[in-house]
């Protein structure tokens, strides 16, 4: 009911323009309406007085001549894609704003652009602002993302080193043995092996120069890589019973990350980083409740499907696909976890940190 009051008080106010006699009791009921909601009629003003300029007032208390006129070539010289540039003008905004562009010519004022589809008095000045500090608009695009990033990678990584990676070397270790999978950026299966043969937790003495020996021999197999992802494993250090296990699993991750960052003293850069376990999982769908399920059938799946489809998810070469294959069937009563988790970590950190990093 007060949406059709209101049209009736503008319809009647802008008969009233004709009538001398009357204009200036009707002009006095309209801006007493005015004052009290201003912000609902203010784009319609000039139904009641062509000389009421509120709005555009408004507009010049908020933005001085220089940043109207920087808006202004915005708004009358940008093409549609370089709108679209700008967060608030994507998708129709931007696209009706070229079209009344062209139907009626360059924007002559701010508040001008209330005439276009899709914007009201509130949605102009936080245009109007957005064109005048995009970095800002910018670094509020950045900041989800890097939330997101940092609750399964670590350390913190500049955005534009992920999106440049070509390859990786993800690397995943239990206490009986250790697997990496080498994987490029088109997810091709440059390198994929395991190794059981060591001997790190029998004894309770945890020599760092056998740590040292074992993981340095492993290394010396892994080819070259842009990064090198650990998995880190989610055991609760309140747990005794597992003190010796967690205390093997943070000597390798510090021996990794010593070993792997070669160039860290000279360029103060990380190339190896921890990935948390659970957000693979979750990836994957393979959560259940807090616990981790097997990857094992979805890595047999991948390479099932890197023969028999066209663009599979991951692809295996058809020169090492027959030996993949085998040390995947090798595995199968013994369950090598950390085989098919290296995989799989490796396509979960292309797929959330490189690809699309959005949650």
């Amino acid at each position: 009911m007060s949406v059709l009051f209101m049209a009736g008080e503008r319809w009647r106010c802008f008969l009233a323009s004709s009538r001398s006699s009357l204009f200036r009791v009707l002009h006095n009921s309209c801006c007493r309406k005015k004052s009290t909601t201003p912000k609902k009629i203010t784009p319609n003003v000039t139904f009641c007085d062509e000389n009421a300029k509120e709005p555009e007032n408004a507009l010049d208390k908020l933005f001085s001549s220089e940043q109207q006129a920087s808006i202004l070539h915005v708004l009358n010289t940008a093409s549609t894609k370089e709108l679209e540039a700008f967060r608030l003008l994507r998708g129709r905004r931007s696209i009706n704003i070229v079209k009344h562009r062209e139907n009626f010519g360059p924007f002559q004022n701010l508040e001008s652009l209330m005439n276009v589809p899709l914007f009201k008095y509130k949605s102009t000045v936080q245009v109007c602002n957005s064109i005048l500090c995009p970095k800002t608009g910018g670094e509020k695009r950045k900041l989800p993302e890097k939330r997101f990033l940092r609750k399964f990678l670590k350390p913190d990584i500049e955005r534009e080193r992920l999106k440049a990676v070509n390859s990786i070397i993800s690397i995943v270790f239990g206490t009986r043995r250790i697997a990496w999978a080498h994987l490029d950026r088109k997810l091709t299966v440059l390198d994929w092996q395991q190794s059981d043969r060591w001997s790190l937790v029998k004894g309770t003495s945890y020599s760092s120069s056998v740590y040292l020996e074992e993981i340095s021999s492993i290394i010396s197999k892994m080819p070259k890589a842009d990064f090198y992802v650990l998995e880190k494993t989610g055991l609760s250090i309140q747990n005794s019973s597992l003190f010796p296990v967690l205390l093997h699993f943070h000597i390798m991750e510090a021996m990794l990350y010593a070993l792997l960052n070669k160039t860290f003293a000279q360029e103060g850069q990380h190339q190896v980083l921890s990935m948390n376990r659970n957000a693979v999982g979750k990836h994957f769908e393979l959560m259940i409740g807090d616990s981790r399920t097997s990857g094992k059938e979805l890595v047999k799946q991948f390479l099932f499907d890197s023969v028999l489809k066209a663009n599979p998810r991951v692809f295996f070469p058809s020169d090492k696909i027959v030996r993949y294959r085998q040390m995947f069937l090798s595995t199968e009563l013994q369950r090598i976890e950390e085989l098919y988790d290296s995989l799989l970590q490796a396509v979960a950190f292309y797929e959330l940190a490189v690809f699309d990093s959005e949650p």
